[in-house]
């Protein structure tokens, strides 16, 4: 099961990043400003009532109307007290802004922190879409990525006036922090949500600095599959913007999720073969073993490493923890 969830997440990154490559980014004002993330107005009836959303303050007050990524406003009277995450990131979002009795469900996949698993489940990418209604929460937390197969649900979610607030399928670190700051604002939390990017950004600074100095910049390889079917991200994708701000090459220069041939990984011969998927018992030494692979530089200097897909394939408070392990895994003398 883990296996298809991450087979299938990397085909759902796929066809997103081709349909964002595909059309005109009319998502940017004149001047060039990204209005893609979610937005908040004021309300008339806070406007009415004195009550208003302090820009220059952390302070979040109700009612509150947001935008979410389909265009779709939602407008909440108060800060949700019962919350459904449909989607890992948006759970370790929720949990990092400090919920965790007003978070009553989340998908079969939220699996951090600890108390995530111990959550009433909804279903994995088939969401059960009367359970959420049953459970009337006050606000559900959807996907862009999920739309594909998930919109008709999302709509009955509406349809049944429970509140669907659909978070932007974050692209890039920069899209990232929008989303933690969206969807922390929407639930009250617009100070603690800044914090954490304030951390995330400090931990990446932190990073980028270690690996600037780097005399030997390395060719490195990323497999988010195994055998018969790699997969491995190429550009616009999380993995590249992390291998930028650690000045490694990727030696994938397609487009997007690519799959790639064993015979092709052994012409590349990278310096560093990063494996992104846990699924396939003693891993690094299977990869290890693939016909052809011995005499490959990363096989030989033992740079083939395993990292916790989690951490970059979630768009959530872990991602900078990602990036400073994929760092490891490429300069780990950079680390001691």
């Amino acid at each position: 099961m883990k296996k298809l969830w991450q087979l299938w997440l990397t085909a759902v990154l796929a066809v997103l990043l081709l349909t964002a490559c595909g059309g005109t980014d009319d998502t940017k004002d004149k001047n060039g400003t990204d209005n893609s993330a979610a937005t908040t107005e004021q309300s008339d009836s806070g406007k009415d009532s004195g009550s208003t959303t302090e820009d220059s303050t952390d302070t979040v007050t109700y009612p509150l109307t947001m935008t979410d990524a389909t265009g779709q406003e939602i407008t909440l009277e108060k800060a949700p007290e019962k919350i459904i995450s449909t989607l890992p990131s948006n759970t370790e979002i929720l949990f990092a802004l400090g919920f965790d009795d007003e978070i009553i469900a989340v998908d079969d996949y939220s699996d951090y922190p600890e108390a995530a698993v111990n959550k009433d489940k909804i279903g994995d990418m088939n969401l059960n879409i009367e359970k959420i209604i049953s459970l009337k929460p006050d606000i559900v937390f959807g996907h862009e990525m999920s739309l594909p197969g998930a919109e008709a649900g999302f709509q009955q979610i509406r349809d049944a006036g429970i509140q669907l607030f659909v978070v932007k399928n974050a692209m890039n670190f920069d899209e990232t922090y929008g989303t933690i700051e969206a969807i922390g604002e929407t639930v009250g939390k617009k100070g603690e949500a800044a914090k954490i990017v304030e951390d995330m950004k400090a931990k990446a600074d932190e990073v980028a600095a270690k690996t600037k100095d780097v005399q030997d910049k390395r060719r490195v390889f990323v497999e988010t599959s195994d055998v018969p079917e790699i997969y491995a991200p190429g550009k616009n994708t999380f993995m590249q913007e992390i291998l930028d701000k650690i000045g490694a090459e990727n030696v994938v220069t397609e487009e997007g999720w690519v799959m790639i041939s064993p015979e092709e990984i052994v012409k590349q011969n990278p310096d560093v073969i990063v494996v992104m998927h846990d699924y396939t018992p003693d891993v690094v030494n299977s990869v290890k073993k693939r016909e052809g692979f011995a005499d490959l530089t990363a096989v030989k200097e033992d740079h083939v490493v395993q990292v916790d897909a989690n951490l970059t394939s979630r768009t959530g408070p872990r991602l900078a923890e990602g990036l400073e392990e994929v760092a490891k895994a490429v300069y780990p003398e950079a680390f001691k």
